[in-house]
């Protein structure tokens, strides 16, 4: 985004920003801490969380690694954002429902205590992140000569042209240990192939390791894998979950022909083959989904996604918008449709989605 306006930074922080929360995308946070124990080193293992907007990602990551039986002198994380204004906010680390999101919350009472205005991660959580603001662009000023074992760098790249995300991955992977492990967003999982990075092969994480993998004991994805179906209200208060079937009365026509656990199936089969980054792959399984079950807000989403991964933007904004027609307050179709109308310099258009999603976001009391 070199060059940008600040009316167009602003827009961006409107459709971003509140779109984060502790522990998205869990099953990340679930192989970051695997990993670390299967690589330990003898030094700190060494995170960084980039962009980390408000924090809820670098703190997540200390509590995951505390689960995972790390004492605080085994890791240090560092969290890195170009916002001042989300530096300070993760800084000030007082967080109230909306970063709180899904059934999984019991980590508010192991890790969290009740100050004014919210909750506040425990002393010993705050003590092992570092913040900093910075841009992976300039010059490695924040990162120094920083080399780190773990990246997640998450819903970063959509915001990118092709050049820039070549741009992008080349710089992370300069930042990343010989066998480090990056972790990018459901809709980047095809960009890290291109430049030689191996998939973990680890269901909805979108993880991806540097050198050849060392083996770990990884779910099987299968009928066996739970899947969460949750109420309209849930939702509607958990955006960006892309792979969790959501199909429901909310939407318009989304009644799948046959039963909801071979659907739910079938949609986590089209996810583990596009977390594999096999974009063109995932299309014909997505599409042959759609034939077989029907449209569903969440086919269309999917589909989407791994066509906005592969480079197809008309295609892409095709099924946002399809998506947008059966169930018009799918919050994360108008965040990747409004990225995407970004990106293509529709500036007006995305705007008036960010509007959209403000609304939804109001209604919804997130």
């Amino acid at each position: 985004m070199a060059g940008s306006s600040q009316e167009l930074q602003e827009l961006i922080n409107a459709v971003v920003i509140p779109e984060t929360w502790f522990f998205r995308d869990r099953e990340a946070f679930t192989m970051l801490a695997r990993h670390a124990r299967a690589h330990k080193p003898a030094q700190p293992i060494r995170i960084l969380s980039l962009p980390c907007s408000t924090g809820e990602e670098a703190y997540s990551v200390a509590m995951a690694m505390f689960d995972a039986g790390f004492e605080a002198h085994e890791f240090k994380i560092d969290g890195v954002d170009v916002s001042s204004r989300n530096i300070a906010t993760a800084e000030r680390a007082i967080y109230g429902r909306n970063s709180f999101r899904g059934s999984h919350l019991e980590f508010k009472d192991r890790y969290f205590e009740a100050t004014e205005g919210g909750l506040r991660p425990v002393a010993g959580v705050l003590k092992q992140v570092r913040f900093m603001v910075g841009n992976l662009f300039g010059s490695h000023a924040p990162f120094g000569q920083e080399v780190y074992d773990i990246l997640l760098c998450r819903n970063l790249l959509i915001y990118f042209n092709r050049e820039l995300q070549d741009r992008a991955l080349i710089c992370l992977k300069d930042l990343l240990a010989k066998d480090g492990l990056l972790l990018v967003g459901p809709a980047e999982a095809a960009l890290p192939r291109v430049h030689g990075f191996i998939s973990a092969e680890w269901p909805l994480a979108f993880a991806f390791l540097k050198s050849e993998p060392v083996k770990t004991t990884a779910p099987k994805v299968s009928a066996a894998l739970p899947v969460r179906t949750p109420s309209p209200k849930v939702n509607k208060s958990e955006p960006l979950r892309p792979f969790r079937p959501t199909i429901g009365n909310e939407g318009r026509g989304q009644a799948p022909a046959k039963p909801l656990a071979h659907a739910s199936e079938s949609l986590i089969a089209v996810e583990r083959i596009a977390n594999a980054g096999r974009v063109k792959e995932a299309q014909e399984v997505a599409l042959a989904h759609l034939k077989e079950f029907g449209p569903s807000a969440e086919i269309f989403y999917l589909l989407g996604l791994v066509q906005d991964a592969d480079g197809s933007a008309p295609e892409a904004a095709q099924s946002y918008r399809k998506a947008l027609y059966l169930a018009p307050n799918h919050r994360e179709a108008l965040v990747h449709l409004a990225l995407l109308l970004i990106k293509q310099g529709d500036h007006n258009g995305a705007e008036a989605l960010a509007g959209r999603l403000g609304r939804v976001q109001k209604r919804s009391g997130s």
